[in-house]
């Protein structure tokens, strides 16, 4: 079997983490070897990293040094999880990826798209996704559904202002209508009706 690497994008709130864990489930259903991964982290030094990211005061890391925190971090979760998976036939279902550092660092943050593609093109070689589902929910559903989350502490990042959450939106946005890697889904309704619509976004790369 080809291994293929999938990536799940979007904002606070739009249902990432559940929709990685069902869109495993039903990839397994079918026959599918995979692994599930998360970014930052996915490999040992990546969560190590992970905590210096999302943990402590908003104003911890400038937009910089987490932009290198991100990249130095995805060099060593590709190196030592995701190619050694692809290489040996199996898919990776990855929780964000390169664009959510494009989105937040690069376009909330303001460092800019060139910037933090010439940091990934550094740490690993421009390494890219199969296919990216970046789930879309109006703003105030997605701030709604971030709140009932957020409710026992948000992380550093997801903490932040609307005004940087919007930027982050809007920066996801751009970014899937200049790619053809991109499928953008609707992540309202049902859990099931939202896993069956990136189901149909993968259709074309199904054994």
């Amino acid at each position: 079997m080809t291994g293929r690497f999938i990536t799940l994008e979007g904002g606070e709130g739009v249902g990432k983490s559940t929709q990685s864990r069902a869109l495993a489930a039903a990839l397994r259903a079918r026959g599918i070897d995979l692994i599930e991964t998360r970014e930052p982290g996915g490999s040992e030094g990546a969560e190590a990293i992970r905590k210096l990211l999302l943990e402590g005061d908003g104003d911890r890391w400038s937009a910089r040094a987490e932009a290198l925190l991100f990249a130095a971090a995805r060099a060593d979760h590709i190196e030592k999880t995701i190619r050694p998976a692809i290489e040996a036939g199996a898919w990776v279902i990855c929780d964000r990826f390169i664009d959510s550092s494009v989105a937040y660092q690069g376009g909330a943050g303001g460092l800019g798209v060139d910037m933090i593609r010439a940091l990934h093109d550094l740490g690993s070689g421009g390494y890219l996704p199969d296919r990216t589902l970046l789930l879309a929910l109006p703003s105030g559903e997605a701030a709604s559904r971030a709140a009932v989350r957020d409710r026992c502490g948000a992380d550093r990042i997801g903490g932040r202002d609307e005004a940087y959450h919007a930027r982050v939106a809007e920066t996801f946005e751009r970014l899937a209508g200049e790619s053809d890697r991109f499928r953008r889904v609707d992540a309202q309704g049902t859990p099931q009706a939202v896993t069956d619509r990136l189901l149909a976004a993968l259709a074309d790369l199904l054994p």
